[in-house]
Parts: structure tokens; sequence; C-alpha cells
């Protein structure tokens, strides 16, 4: 789920589908709000430039809207992938897919962009209070996720070659799914209603702060699914984050619906032009695409999905 500044996640989340990095942002209804093909929540960045050390955040798991068989959705706290530069995403969330006959397949895993998403061991349900925590020391990267509703949790500490830190996200993401010859487009952002995030910090320097901290810069997101950019500009679906609340540390992001729109694939500077192959049963691999593009992939319970992160 990453996006190179908020398209990004969708092409690696693809509820878990595919990851990216946003291509450039556009000025949304909300004067303050950035506009996303994918990405709806808030991101962070440290005026200071010194990056961050961690990110933390709470929501409860919704329950989406599956009687048409299809929608797809993912929730998710995060460091790095937000700058025009980034080229990898640490992050750990949730996921819901909607199945044939409208039931739903609800999930944990977490990302190390541009590595491929791994599953997590923790059952997931609507309504599952979670808690989710990404922290960055070198090249040690930690995530962890809580289910207070269960008393589960899960804990991966792995190395990493250059951990993107510059920025911190919490986001709701439309995933997107591509095609062998990298063509993509968004898969119907599933009606998950309103999602909401509590408990909202990072740290950077040593300081804690929450998302309006004064020593970092605060960008609100709204999600486009009529947007172009890295992923086509086919609609499926939109996404709105609320104000934040009086000491910064929550939001809510509400599905809006779905409008007309048109397929293109990606081309130019914004995507590959050229394919990538899967391999065995247990999922695609992870590589380097065409000119320093990274392919990452990710599990849906309908197959795998795998997105681009340009360099």
């Amino acid at each position: 789920m990453h996006a190179r500044y908020l398209i990004s996640a969708a092409l690696l989340s693809a509820s878990l589908a595919a990851a990216t990095a946003p291509a450039a942002l556009a000025a949304s209804a909300n004067p303050q709000a950035a506009t996303s093909a994918n990405w709806s929540g808030y991101v962070a960045q440290s005026k200071s430039g010194d990056g961050f050390s961690s990110v933390s955040g709470s929501w409860v798991e919704p329950s989406t809207k599956c009687s048409k068989g299809q929608g797809h959705a993912s929730f998710w706290i995060g460091l790095g992938g937000a700058g025009q530069a980034s080229q990898s995403l640490e992050q750990v969330g949730t996921a819901t897919d909607c199945k044939a006959g409208g039931s739903t397949h609800h999930y944990a895993w977490y990302e190390l962009v541009p590595a491929a998403p791994v599953q997590l061991n923790l059952a997931i349900s609507p309504g599952d209070h979670l808690t989710g925590k990404v922290s960055v020391e070198g090249t040690t990267v930690t995530v962890s996720l809580t289910d207070a509703t269960t008393q589960q949790s899960a804990t991966k500490t792995m190395q990493m070659n250059n951990p993107d830190v510059s920025s911190a996200e919490w986001i709701a993401e439309a995933p997107s799914s591509c095609d062998q010859m990298g063509n993509c487009q968004p898969l119907t952002l599933g009606n998950f209603g309103t999602v909401r995030f509590s408990n909202a910090a990072a740290t950077s320097d040593g300081h804690t702060g929450t998302i309006s901290d004064a020593l970092w810069t605060t960008q609100p997101v709204a999600l486009d699914g009529s947007t172009g950019g890295f992923v086509s500009d086919q609609a499926s679906g939109s996404a709105q984050p609320s104000d934040l609340s009086t000491n910064g540390s929550a939001f809510s992001v509400s599905y809006v619906g779905s409008a007309a729109g048109s397929t293109s694939a990606v081309s130019g500077g914004s995507g590959p032009s050229t394919g990538y192959s899967l391999s065995g049963g247990s999922g695609p691999s992870t590589g380097d695409g065409p000119s320093g593009v990274a392919l990452a992939c990710v599990p849906t319970s309908e197959g795998w999905v795998c997105g681009f992160v340009p360099a």
C-alpha cells in the first residue's frame, strides 16, 4: 500500500493489493486538502527535516457493505512514501475485500515497500478496536498491530535497506490492480461507511506529538476516484477526511461514493510500460522493474495483485 505521495499506497495496497507512490497531488474542493487517486487521511512531515522514528494510531475496523460482491479498502499507519523522491514505505494495517455472495474477508498485514506485503497471523473482524505502530531505528524496522477486542497482537522486527522516515501517515486507501503489462486501474472502493482514527501520534528527534503538532507540517488528503495519476483515472469511489479533533490526535474518513469515469492505462513518466510476471502459488516475487521502477505485490482474497513504485 504505498504511494509516493498519496497515490502510492494504493498501488501497493490494493487492499493489500498493490503499493505505489502517489502522483502529483491536485487541489480539492476543500482548499486545505490535497487530492489523491487512492489515499484519504493525513500526512505529516517534520519541519526540521529530521524525519520520524515512529508513528502510531488506533482505529475501529469498519463493516464494509458488499451487496454487489465487490469492493476493497485498507486502513493503515506508516512512515515514508510521501516524498516525491521516496522509494520505500513502512506500514501496518488491516484490509477488507468483498467476496462473491456479499460476504467480506478482513485481514491484517504489514509491508516494507518495495518488498511484497505479508499477512499477519491475526484474526480481524468488523468492530475490532485496533492499534498499530511502526518504529524505525537505523535499518531495523518494527511493526506491531494489537487487537484490543480479542486481546491478540502481532509484532515483527526486520532489517530493511534504506527505510524512508521522511513522513508519517494515517490512511484509508482504495487499492489498485495492475495487469502483466503494467496497466493499472483502481479496484472498486468498498463502502466502508466511516472509519475513525484516534490516538494518532508520531515521534521525531525524541519529540512525540499528534498529527497537528507545531513541529511538523500537516496535509489532509481527500480520495477522488476520478482523479488521474499513477493509477488510471477510472472512478472507483471517493473518501473524505474530516477536520482534526481539537487536540489533533483524531479524525474520520468517510466513504462518499463513486462517480462515472473512464479507464486509462498508466503511461509516460507516471509508471512502467513493460510488464512483470507472477511466480508460483506462494505469491508473486518482488523485483526491480524497468527504469528503476520497483514491483510490489500484496495478497487479496481474489489472489495476488501487483503494482509499481516509481523510483
